[in-house]
């Protein structure tokens, strides 16, 4: 009696070591991803959140800058890359097997500034951001600035550019805008997820440029909206398309992604500046996470497409409140469709 009373004790405890241990082995799955700092407010968000939905999965996610990410995927160094500027036909050639560019969500790419004693938005036309970014606009009392801000007290100060170190999607969103606006800035310096800039200090990341722009009275940079808002810096109203000067905000740059979900190509590389919209900012994009067709490993690769699935759909509603534009529907459904083409080895 005893004997049996004892064995079912120990068949109790087998089963509970059996359970427990199956569960820590669970909470070892750990996806690794590294990339893009504009979008890295949502996903810290993300990844917590849905570790409520799995516990069996652990993210590390590095933000690093999307010349990080782009590079860390390439060489398989992370499960997943994060990028605002989409790779490169060159660079998908080089890669070592087919990526897929997946939209999470887009945002604004902000003109911010440091102007003491000035607290409304400063109002920019497209040709005297590409100029004070060449170098050819000096002062913040520039006829051309003073003529776009009637009563704005402006300061006989040098401006001083701010710019990104490192490899940016947030430089590449801002430079393709440039791009678009300025022949100049295309034929002299053109787009990337680096440039060589012709003035200005670096910072790394969008914290780095944020940081500086604090620091630095008269100085001017860009950054994502939330960098700007969290750091309490001023940001400018930009000339759109239509003639419009138009605040950066939620609504704004889901105007920015309406203009341009038409013409959405299959492998989701798509530029939202400088679009049609009468109520469109300018300068937004979308930004993606990166992720191989075949995926090596089975597990980590299953449990990263249900993240995937999950933030395209569910996690979309916390994009709102750290000011990112939700992706629409019809996109939702086509990312959707691209996930079901992930393989697993």
């Amino acid at each position: 009696m005893k004997k049996t009373r004892l064995e079912k004790v120990m068949k109790s405890l087998m089963m509970m070591f059996i359970v427990v241990s199956t569960s820590l082995a669970e909470k070892l799955i750990l996806i690794n991803g590294a990339g893009a700092t504009f979008p890295y407010p949502l996903y810290s968000k993300w990844f917590y959140e849905y570790t409520k939905i799995d516990p069996s999965v652990n993210f590390n996610y590095q933000s690093i800058g999307s010349g990080g990410g782009i590079r860390q995927i390439t060489v398989k160094t992370v499960d997943f890359g994060a990028t605002d500027g989409p790779m490169t036909d060159k660079q998908l050639e080089d890669a070592p097997g087919e990526i897929f560019h997946i939209p999470m969500v887009a945002g604004a790419v902000v003109i911010t500034y440091n102007l003491p004693g000035i607290n409304e938005s400063i109002k920019l036309s497209p040709d005297v951001i590409a100029d004070i970014f060449l170098g050819k606009i000096v002062k913040w009392n520039d006829k051309r600035l003073v003529k776009d801000n009637p009563g704005v007290n402006l300061p006989d100060k040098k401006i001083i550019v701010i710019h990104r170190s490192d490899g940016s999607g947030t430089t590449y969103i801002f430079v393709d805008y440039l791009c678009e606006v300025s022949k100049e800035w295309k034929s002299k310096v053109g787009k990337g997820t680096s440039v060589n800039w012709p003035v200005g200090l670096g910072g790394k990341g969008n914290e780095g440029v944020a940081g500086l722009v604090k620091q630095i009275s008269y100085s001017i940079g860009y950054v994502e909206l939330a960098y700007a808002i969290k750091n309490n810096l001023g940001y400018g109203a930009i000339k759109n398309k239509a003639g419009k000067f138009i605040v950066p905000s939620l609504k704004s740059t889901t105007a920015a992604i309406a203009s341009k979900t038409y013409t959405m190509p299959p492998d989701f590389r798509v530029s939202l500046v400088n679009p049609d919209g009468e109520d469109a900012y300018p300068i937004a994009g979308f930004t993606w996470i990166l992720v191989y067709k075949n995926q090596d490993d089975k597990v980590k690769g299953e449990k990263l497409v249900k993240f995937l699935n999950w933030a395209i759909t569910d996690g979309q509603k916390y994009a709102s409140d750290l000011l990112y534009a939700p992706l629409p529907l019809n996109i939702v459904a086509q990312i959707q469709q691209k996930l079901r083409d992930i393989t697993y080895k």
